[in-house]
């Protein structure tokens, strides 16, 4: 299941998302420590949907920052997924 589903990611704004950013890296890193040591994690599934949704998350947020994302989903929705080349 994952942490974080794309919708609530794009109605983030880029305060939200640094600081989910930031929880998760450092829940991310409690995860690994605690590999490292030889302790035995509840759930390892969980540090690579953390490792999944970290990458969304600054995917997101780079998209943001280029200006792309928003417009390119709405034309491929409005097409059916297939964009004309032109």
């Amino acid at each position: 299941m994952p942490i974080l589903r794309l919708k609530a990611i794009r109605n983030m704004s880029t305060e939200e998302r640094a600081r989910k950013i930031s929880d998760l890296r450092a829940e991310l890193a409690r995860l690994k420590t605690m590999v490292r040591a030889g302790g035995a994690v509840e759930n390892p599934a969980r540090i690579r949907n953390l490792r999944k949704t970290i990458a969304q998350l600054l995917t997101m947020e780079n998209e943001d920052k280029v200006g792309i994302g928003k417009e390119e989903e709405k034309t491929a929705r409005k097409s059916g997924g297939k964009e004309k080349k032109t």
